[in-house]
Parts: structure tokens; sequence; C-alpha cells
């Protein structure tokens, strides 16, 4: 019996035993319901109180990571130098003493700064660099022709008129005779009447025209070493700075054979040697800072700087009267490509005896003309006169002329030394001398004007780009004052 109960009771215990697990199980499970329950309430707490928070500072958030931006902008513009260049090479200096450089809205401009990558364009669907180069081992041994021109050409001389037969003002600065006429004509261009402008443009074999150093009494002085210098210079790459308004860049990206045979020369007048000197910039006893030859010009003719930068950008046959070609490049940029290999590249291959740029934005000198008043550059008045003498003598107001556009820009100008490209330079420069100093307007007026000269490359702007880095003007060009 007692056996019998112990089992019965065996039984009743481990029943007994088995229920506590099931609801301890089933209480787990409760509590698990729970807990999961809380966690999934809390999230939605935490929601709600990050939402209340994003409403309530939410100009913070939006506004801290923008100043934090700005910060580390302003940060960085901060390291950037100035746009000093060191007399050797190109390297950069912190803004000195000279207070008008413009170091915030030139930063653009100098991080072009010696810059070698190409300009490409793409041409059906492929993409080419726009300046084609000889490889560098052909520039190496490039041999440029330097003999005489073609005895067929239609103008076989040019006669330069001076004041050995008709002086005037003689003993007086240029300037002052300038001031006293109240004209740009002055003892530097003579005086050229309207007739001999007319008939300055006909084409006889034997050519009379005004172009410059008219007297000697007219300015624009230069030193005997210097002049000994440019007369052994069969090809030249020049610019200028007068007024102090430009830096120098150095040129870059020419051949061994180039430095041997090309010769580099910056115009300066005394007032920009002062700005350089002042920057560091001082010329070393061989007359040279880096690659360029800095020629000293005294006696600038023109109270208009900018006039006065059109003599060594036209006229350089006269300042170098053996060199056969000649580059310009405006003093706000910098040279980058081998100047033999651009001779070779647009001038030889492509059987031309100039090669500017076409005009980037504009293709017609009248079009031209708006945007010179529209942008202050000149005043109505002298526009006005400009264009009512253009029109009068019926310059079309085509957009294209020889296939390309019609407007240049003038910036680089890249050319043989011929009799007419010389004729060329002379009449553009005494259109600048009457009317505007803005030669874009005047450029395609003396080229229409003078039709003999067919054999113009203007290339397209891609092009320009590739021949130079271009870091626009850092200062305002000061006028003469006395």
């Amino acid at each position: 019996m007692s056996s019998s109960i112990f089992n019965n009771n065996s039984i009743s215990i481990s029943v007994s035993d088995d229920d506590p697990d099931e609801l301890g199980r089933m209480r787990v499970r409760v509590r698990r319901k729970r807990k999961k329950h809380g966690d999934q309430r809390g999230r939605t707490e935490c929601t709600q109180l990050l939402i209340r928070w994003f409403v309530k500072y939410w100009i913070l958030l939006v506004f801290l990571p923008a100043a934090a931006l700005l910060i580390f902008e302003a940060t960085r513009i901060g390291k950037k130098p100035g746009l000093a260049v060191n007399s050797g090479v190109n390297e950069v200096k912190k803004p000195g003493s000279l207070g008008n450089i413009e170091p915030i809205s030139k930063l653009k401009e100098l991080s072009n700064l010696n810059r070698l990558d190409p300009t490409t364009h793409v041409v059906g669907g492929v993409r080419e660099r726009c300046l084609k180069l000889l490889p560098a081992e052909e520039l190496e041994h490039l041999e440029l022709p330097l003999n005489e021109e073609s005895s067929s050409n239609l103008v076989k001389r040019l006669v330069y008129i001076s004041d050995q037969e008709t002086p005037y003002g003689a003993g007086e600065s240029t300037v002052s005779w300038q001031r006293i006429n109240d004209t740009r004509f002055n003892l530097f261009t003579g005086n050229q009447t309207m007739d001999e402008r007319e008939k300055s443009f006909k084409v006889n074999e034997t050519a009379v025209i005004h172009c410059g150093f008219y007297s000697e009494n007219g300015g624009f002085k230069i030193s005997d070493e210097d002049k000994s210098y440019m007369q052994s210079c069969k090809v030249a790459v020049s610019s200028c700075a007068f007024g102090g308004g430009d830096d120098l860049y150095q040129p870059i990206g020419m051949s061994d054979a180039s430095l041997k045979k090309v010769c580099y020369v910056a115009f300066w007048d005394e007032i920009t040697l002062a700005a350089q000197e002042l920057q560091g910039n001082k010329i070393g006893d061989d007359g040279f800072i880096g690659k360029w030859r800095i020629v000293i010009v005294k006696n600038l003719p023109f109270v208009d700087q900018r006039l006065n930068g059109k003599i060594p950008k036209m006229l350089p046959h006269r300042l170098f009267p053996h060199a056969k070609y000649s580059i310009w490049v405006d003093s706000k940029s910098q040279f980058r490509r081998d100047p033999l290999g651009v001779i070779e590249a647009l001038l030889l291959r492509t059987n031309s005896v100039l090669a500017i740029s076409e005009h980037g934005a504009r293709s017609s000198v009248y079009d031209e003309a708006k945007a010179v008043v529209r942008k202050h550059k000149a005043t109505p008045e002298e526009v006005e006169v400009q264009i009512t003498q253009y029109r009068k003598d019926g310059l079309p107001a085509d957009k294209r002329f020889n296939g390309k556009k019609a407007l240049n820009e003038a910036s680089v100008i890249v050319r043989e030394h011929t009799t007419l490209t010389n004729m060329l330079m002379c009449l553009w420069f005494n259109e600048v001398v009457r009317f505007t100093s803005r030669d874009q307007l005047s450029f395609p007026y003396v080229l229409w004007r003078l039709k003999v000269v067919k054999n113009i490359n203007a290339f397209p702007v891609c092009t320009r780009k590739d021949l130079v880095n271009s870091m626009g003007h850092i200062r305002k060009a000061k006028p003469l004052t006395n």
C-alpha cells in the first residue's frame, strides 16, 4: 500500500514539477512580450523627442555646417599667395607694399600660373588638342626660314614719314605738344591728315606712310645698349607693362633651341620699374629678369598708357628691325608654348603671314562698338566718331570675313615681318591714334581696306587659351601726369 502510495505521490510530484515549468515558460513569454512592448514605446518616445528637438533647433542644423564650410574656405583662401613674381622663376610672394593688389578677385586667375596642360576641344566626336605643335625632338632641330620675302609682293618698299621734310614743334616734349594742340597726334606719330589717311590704304610698289617715330623729339627713348640687343634679334617674343599695371610672368614650355634663338623682351617705363622693385623684382647686371630682357622706355609719347602700349604691340618691326618673326603677348598673360613651334604651327603650316585670335563673344565691329560704350571702355562720343567714319567708308556689318569671324581679339599676335604685314600694322596703329585705343574696333577695318593681305590665320579662341595662361590685369595703370 505504501509502495502504491509512494508511486502515486511520485507521479503527483512529477506532475507538480512539470506545471511550474510550463507556467514559468508562460511567464517568461509574457515577460518577454512586455519587454518588447516597452522597447517599442521607448523608440517611439525617442523618435518624438528627436522630432521635437529638430523642430526647435533646425536653424542651427542648417547653418552650422554652412558656417563651418565658410570658415574652411576663408582659411584656405587666406593661405593663397599674392601675385608678385620672383625674378628668376614664377615663385609667388605675399602681397607687399603695393596695397592695390586684388588678392580675392584674382585668385582664380592666379591658379592658372605655370600651367602647361593642353587645351582641348571635340572635333567630329573626338577630343583633340587645340594647338598641335611638333614633337619635342623635332622642335629642337626646327629651322625657321629667315630668307628675304618673295619679290612678287605687291608692296616692295615702305617709306616712313618723318619730320626731316616737315618739321614742327622741334625741341618740345611730345606730351606738351599734344596738350597744346588738344589731339593725340604728336611728335611721335606725326600729324596725319585725312587725305594722307586715305592715300595710305592704296597699295603701290612703294608705300609712303606714317608709322610712329616721326621725330627725334617724339619720345619712346631706349638706351643704345638695349637698341643694340634688339637689333640682334631674328625672332622676338615681346610684352609691355607701362604705368605699373601688371606683373612679369616668366615664359614657360619652350625648347632649348628657342632659348638660344629667340629674344624675350619686356618693355617697362620708370613707373613699372619702381613698382616691380618694391616687390623685389630687380633687373640683373645683364639687363634680365629671368628669361626676359627688360627694356626701360623713357619719355613715353602719350598720356594714355593704353596708347603707349600699342607701340611695342603694333610696331615690333620698327623696334626689332632685323627680326623675321615676332610674337606679341599682352602683359596680363603668361606665354606657355615653344615660340618656334607656335610660328611653325600658326604661320608656316597654314601658309599665313599673320595669326590672330577670333573674338570670343562678338563677330561684328558695330556690335563691339556698342559693347565698348556699355562697358565704359571709351566715351560714347569718340566711339561714335570712329563708327560714323567707318560707315561712311562703307565697312559692312557682316559677321564673317574670309570665312572667319569678322572681329578679332588681339592679346596674342604671331606674324612674319613682311612689307605687307608691316604696312598693315602701321595703318592699324594710325587708326588707334586717330580714334579710340580699342584696337579691336580698328583691326577689321584696316584688314578690310587693305584687301591684298589674304593669308591671315584667324585661329579659334581655344587655340589662344592654349598659347597663354591668362591672369587678368593686376592693377590699373597710372597715367602720365607731366
